[in-house]
């Protein structure tokens, strides 16, 4: 990283902290990312456990960890990248009644990585609350297409619902700039209510997220 950026833009990115809500296949593979561009305190927040339908997308999915919770097998990855990270641990789904109990204030950035609408719009609402930047993933299911992804306002996405249901949301809750990471793939129909997914497009979704996070974090 040395030969591209300068010993100061390394230092910059060391001294930040990102909160990354979900360590599923957009997540996991964002705060790796991040981990492996020097930043060295996290926050992780997930209140499920690894399971065998993991295992084509999320990078901390082995049959290892199967039945290990997602963030004590995140946390014992980063620790074996970089053993003096600082990680806060949250093991729980995002609600109305636990979101106060995370210290948004610790942290200079979030990334929202997580499929639940009525979680996203509360992390989303309690950022801008706390005037913490945020980045936002929409939808990475039934797509199989890795480069249609792009980082945009959310008022400009096309082809995804769930960015549509975020921006009327969002509208409505007066907030009115969202950047987010979204795919301009029109996705595929199914017969299933649960998305399909592939080892190489969600993953892709979560390196553009980290890409946005460093490189804002450079400008900054």
């Amino acid at each position: 990283m040395e030969r591209m950026l300068s010993s100061e833009d390394i230092k910059k990115i060391n001294s930040r902290s990102v909160l990354v809500f979900g360590l599923g296949g957009v997540g996991g593979s964002c705060v790796e990312a991040l981990i492996r561009s020097g930043v060295e305190k996290v926050g992780i927040v997930d209140g499920d456990e690894y399971e065998i339908t993991n295992l084509n997308r999320q990078i901390f999915a082995t049959m290892k960890t199967i039945g290990i919770r997602k963030v004590d097998a995140c946390e014992e990855r980063m620790l074996e990248i970089n053993p003096k990270l600082k990680i806060k641990k949250y093991d729980i789904f995002v609600t109305e009644e636990n979101i106060c109990g995370i210290d948004f204030e610790n942290y200079d950035y979030v990334v929202d990585a997580i499929d639940t609408i009525t979680s996203k719009l509360l992390i989303i609402r309690a950022a801008y609350e706390k005037n913490i930047k945020i980045i936002s993933a929409m939808g990475a299911g039934n797509r199989l297409d890795p480069t249609k992804f792009e980082v945009v306002d959310i008022e400009k996405t096309k082809n995804d619902p769930v960015a549509r249901i975020i921006r009327k949301k969002l509208k409505e809750m007066n907030i009115k700039k969202l950047k987010v990471v979204c795919s301009k793939e029109i996705p595929i129909k199914t017969h299933d209510r649960t998305p399909g997914s592939i080892s190489f497009v969600p993953p892709v979704c979560g390196m553009v997220l980290a890409s946005y996070v460093i490189s804002d974090i450079l400008k900054s």
